[in-house]
């Protein structure tokens, strides 16, 4: 890629979000969007390829009826009140059609189906960034106006999400379906928890960030996007096997690894708000998503190739170290001790 191109994308990719989340008035937030989406259409078909172009396409498409349904239901809020603020969002219908609308940009059921075919298509680094830093945008607008949001409907789409997100994931081979998967569930918990306790929805988006970045970093080091080539990954860096092995139980929520922080308190906020029925539910559903995450393990870990000579002459050359992932994996994995100072926090 010429790099003036390069410069321009990916400095767009870093103003679009932070525009969004730093602003007051719809127009900019919707500004901030439009820049995000299309500065990664770029990145998404730089590949040149039939699937990509696809990708690009159904990202575009999806990503333009959500802007404008969101300008939609701004404009409708800015009619009845007379003003343009993000947090003042007192008609019942914009705040419908918000939701709706933000549901689709981040890919919540029953809006989720172009999520996975989207990431099948585009490279691994992309794909890390689709499900980590374009999710910031949409999901802090959420954050804003979460106190003028329809607590049934996102309870209700949090557990639609959880639901298919475990569901979706059984009989994936693919592992960037997986993590779109994964995306969904993770973001069904966020969805969940929002109008309750906000701030436990950007604790659940900083933790997920961070496993799921540490995840995609490990496949982009192992050069592979099936889960069967996993079996041979213990010959290109043999203690990847036991980090990306953490790292996957963490994702799963798993005590007492990282991941179980977030899970825990949220299910424990649901309780406090009397609702047994719904903490129960997403308790349940979470066995979905481990079920594929213990699968990825199993073989990442446990099942071993036949002991060929290529194996071994590939090990042997394989020498190469990745002191980042050993620190993002500490992190995916020993953060569950600073809870209590987490609980302080106003």
């Amino acid at each position: 890629m010429n790099p003036y191109a390069s410069m321009i994308i990916t400095s767009s990719l870093i103003m679009g979000p932070l525009l969004t989340v730093s602003s007051n008035h719809w127009i900019l937030a919707w500004t901030g969007l439009e820049i995000s989406t299309l500065a990664i259409i770029p990145l998404i078909a730089k590949q040149h390829h039939p699937r990509a172009i696809e990708a690009a396409t159904k990202y575009f498409l999806t990503q333009a009826t959500a802007s404008t349904l969101i300008l939609f239901s701004s404009i409708m809020n800015a009619w009845t009140l007379g003003q343009w603020d993000i947090t003042q969002m007192s008609n019942n219908t914009s705040c419908i059609v918000l939701t709706t609308a933000l549901a689709i940009k981040l890919g919540l059921a029953p809006f989720h189906f172009w999520l996975p075919e989207v990431l099948q298509g585009t490279t691994t680094m992309t794909a890390l960034i689709l499900t980590t830093w374009q999710k910031l945008a949409p999901l802090s607008l959420l954050v804003m106006t979460s106190q003028s949001l329809n607590t049934p409907l996102m309870l209700a789409l949090g557990l639609t999400s959880a639901l298919t997100g475990g569901w979706y994931g059984l009989n994936q081979t693919q592992l960037r379906k997986i993590m779109a998967s994964s995306s969904i569930a993770h973001l069904g918990w966020m969805t969940t928890i929002l109008t309750l306790s906000p701030k436990l929805t950007l604790l659940t988006f900083y933790t997920y960030t961070i496993m799921t970045s540490t995840t995609f970093l490990m496949i982009k080091t192992l050069e592979t996007n099936m889960m069967s080539v996993m079996m041979t990954s213990w010959t290109k860096l043999p203690t990847l096997n036991t980090m990306m092995m953490l790292t996957l139980m963490s994702l799963a929520g798993l005590p007492p690894l990282t991941g179980f922080m977030p899970k825990w308190l949220i299910l424990q906020e649901l309780t406090k708000q009397h609702m047994f029925i719904m903490a129960t539910a997403m308790a349940l559903i979470s066995l979905l998503s481990l079920f594929f995450y213990l699968r990825i393990s199993y073989y990442t870990t446990i099942t071993l190739p036949p002991n060929s000579t290529n194996y071994l002459q590939q090990w042997r050359h394989k020498t190469n170290k990745k002191p980042y992932l050993a620190m993002m994996t500490m992190l995916s994995v020993t953060l569950l001790p600073i809870t209590p100072t987490l609980l302080t926090i106003p």
